[in-house]
């Protein structure tokens, strides 16, 4: 009888165990995700500003100047508490078009030596730098999370308590994922 107690007290310590380190793993993406959501929205706030510069040089552009006005829209719509597929898709469109606004810029010389402008723009690229920072923190948590989600013992305990994986977040436009192109 007391060997049995023991045993089913080990089983109970095991279970606990297991599923406090599935809660921490969840508070970790959680946490992380808010990372990401923080500097998300400090892309966000930047694109007004980098809009209302850009227009008064680039007047034929105002078709990607609204696309990404668009886009920042729909990404703010759609701020939920963890990633989407949706939220990706748009972030996704947005970075791109950010970059393709990055490429036009350069024929407007006018806009290039506006110090406002360039200071604005190398804001946007380390608040992108920080967004990638925080992505890999964000998905190396999810990793660990689906990892003790799909492993034995603790997806059993996963499963009781209803635990589920989560899904990477990853912001990659067409072009990074194409090979450059290299001449000699």
């Amino acid at each position: 009888m007391v060997i049995f107690g023991v045993v089913v007290l080990v089983v109970l310590v095991m279970i606990a165990g297991i599923y406090n380190s599935l809660v921490a793993a969840r508070q970790h993406v959680r946490e992380s995700w808010s990372n990401v959501d923080t500097e998300l929205q400090r892309r966000h706030d930047l694109i007004p500003n980098l809009v209302s510069i850009v227009k008064g040089y680039m007047t034929h552009e105002r078709e990607l100047l609204s696309l990404i006005v668009a886009l920042r829209e729909d990404a703010e719509r759609l701020r939920p508490g963890e990633a989407t597929d949706e939220q990706a898709r748009i972030e996704n469109q947005l970075e791109g078009s950010l970059a393709q606004l990055r490429v036009r810029i350069e024929n407007y010389p006018d806009l290039k030596a506006s110090t406002n402008f360039m200071s604005l723009q190398s804001e946007l690229i380390h608040t992108e730098d920080r967004v990638q920072n925080a992505l890999r923190f964000y998905n190396g948590n999810v990793r660990d999370m689906n990892v003790k989600v799909q492993s034995f013992p603790s997806n059993m305990i996963a499963k009781m308590f209803g635990f589920r994986r989560k899904s990477y977040f990853e912001l990659r436009t067409e072009r990074a994922r194409e090979a450059p192109q290299v001449q000699f």
